[in-house]
């Protein structure tokens, strides 16, 4: 019979993987969209094409930065578990990924209201 504490530690765990995984999505999802908006819309539209291009590119730096965070969280929390110890989030880490994401929403904005 398990222990109440290893069966926490394991439930933290598989939680830890579906976090990473959700990072994972999120990431791709991203990289999905750039590959829309930097390409496909471009190719379909009759404005100028280098706002989609920038927006397109800034969309897959994003997601490739959720990519390496989501990894990194998961080391932590994973290292975390391992001694016992509390794995809590840098404050930086929302400002990280809002900035950009406030940024790219600006840029999406302007690019729907003038283009």
């Amino acid at each position: 019979m398990t222990t109440p504490a290893v069966d926490a530690t394991r439930r933290t765990r598989l939680a830890n993987e579906r976090t990473f995984l959700s990072w994972w999505r999120t990431a791709l999802g991203s990289q999905g969209v750039a590959i829309a908006v930097g390409k496909v819309i471009p190719e379909v539209s009759a404005g100028p094409h280098w706002p989609y291009v920038v927006l397109g590119a800034l969309l897959a730096l994003l997601g490739a930065a959720l990519g390496a965070i989501g990894w990194w969280r998961y080391s932590v929390v994973n290292h975390a578990l391992t001694g016992g110890e509390e794995a809590v989030a840098p404050p930086w880490l929302a400002a990280s990924l809002s900035i950009p994401l406030v940024f790219v929403g600006a840029v999406l904005a302007l690019l729907i209201l003038v283009v």
